[in-house]
């Protein structure tokens, strides 16, 4: 167990590292247009859409990252006051009422948003008027990654209570 929980880390890590990058080419095209359109008053029709669609790319893709590191925003006002056990136990408590349902329902509809994309092959309305199938696809992929991540913490959890809370923090 402890090998498939590594490899799911690596894999929420290393999407983490490689999509991280879209932000650097995100500032390049803000940018790009910014000098564009204000300097030279020659806006493009297409920065627009791009710079869109690579925002949610980055946005969502991170989302599995974000957890391994525990980057999402969370309420600790009293929970870390308590104990380790303790902690566990709300954990898990919160992935079986909160956490699992979301996500599972953000995964069946995002593969039948996507679905439905493909079927029309979606452009956007704007002139430019770009395929918007590939984001949207982006949506399931992100909701498996995030499961995938999100039983990782869980197993941890349940191993932090056998383990009488030695390990609790995950």
């Amino acid at each position: 167990m402890d090998r498939i929980l590594h490899y799911i880390d690596m894999t929420s890590e290393w999407t983490g590292r490689i999509f991280s990058w879209t932000i650097v080419v995100l500032t390049i095209l803000v940018v790009l247009e910014v000098i564009l359109r204000r300097i030279l008053n020659s806006p493009t029709i297409w920065n627009f859409e791009v710079t869109i669609q690579l925002y949610a790319l980055h946005a969502l893709i991170m989302g599995s990252n974000t957890l391994l590191h525990k980057g999402h925003v969370s309420i600790d006002i009293l929970y870390d006051y308590f104990k380790p056990r303790t902690r566990a136990i709300l954990s898990i408590l919160s992935y079986l009422l909160f956490f699992f349902p979301f996500v599972s329902i953000l995964l069946y509809q995002g593969i039948k948003y996507a679905h439905h994309s493909w079927s029309v092959f979606e452009k956007s309305w704007s002139v430019f008027a770009p395929p918007l199938y590939p984001i949207k696809t982006v949506i399931p992929i992100v909701s498996f990654l995030l499961l995938l991540q999100g039983f990782a913490f869980f197993v941890r959890c349940i191993k932090s209570l056998k383990n009488q809370g030695v390990t609790a923090d995950v």
